[in-house]
């Protein structure tokens, strides 16, 4: 959301819109926002054609829904509150500590598989997660690398931090998400190609994750 709280901004909402030119078409009603819950729920159920949110194309969403090819292909990084140092300066040094992860993300996964000394605080939203965070409750948060650097660059007064290198990489393939059921795949998939080979893609990272 842009600081009034009203609009709608980020790498997606940029990437729909140039969508939308490129291909001609209107949202109807205009751009929803949805947690990763109902908005995976609204496409498996057909009830959207299109979804783009850092929508991870997991092997689970992919019998449920399509996909396009990738646009973003990222790792995750390890976020800290810088006014509440606990001495962590990267992944390795997550152990023992409290963690907050989003529900069913490639971030929530690593933490499962990797980290069972530690204890996990799993939210519904990353905006939680932050806030936890944000107020101490938590050690660290574990995010994709773009969603953190996002969250940095738009939050001016948060506290918090990226450390350390991002790891887990490749597992966190951007995609643009498509009911099963739309009409549009290929038109839709070939306009997120052009995106990708023209560069818009690669401005859009550096205009908001960097």
């Amino acid at each position: 959301m842009s600081a009034d709280g009203k609009t709608l901004i980020g790498y997606d909402v940029d990437l729909l819109n140039d969508l939308q030119e490129l291909l001609g078409f209107e949202i109807d009603g205009g751009l929803q926002a949805m947690d990763y819950s109902a908005l995976t729920t609204s496409l498996a159920e057909n009830k959207l054609d299109i979804g783009a949110a850092a929508l991870c194309a997991t092997d689970e969403r992919k019998e449920v829904m399509d996909f396009s090819d990738i646009y973003c292909d990222s790792g995750q990084v390890v976020m800290v509150n810088k006014n509440d140092d606990k001495g962590i300066k990267n992944v390795d040094d997550l152990k023992d500590k409290k963690i907050a992860v989003e529900k069913g993300t490639a971030s929530h996964t690593y933490a499962s598989k990797n980290l069972t000394s530690a204890t996990l605080e799993v939210h519904d939203t990353i905006t939680t997660a932050y806030e936890s965070l944000e107020q101490g409750k938590v050690d660290a948060v574990i995010q994709d690398g773009p969603g953190a650097y996002f969250y940095i660059k738009t939050t001016p007064d948060s506290n918090l931090e990226v450390v350390g290198d991002e790891f887990n990489q490749g597992q966190a393939p951007y995609c643009v998400a498509i009911s099963k059921e739309c009409k549009y795949y290929d038109e839709i998939n070939a306009a997120v190609k052009v995106l990708i080979d023209n560069g818009t893609t690669d401005e859009l990272y550096a205009k908001w994750c960097e």
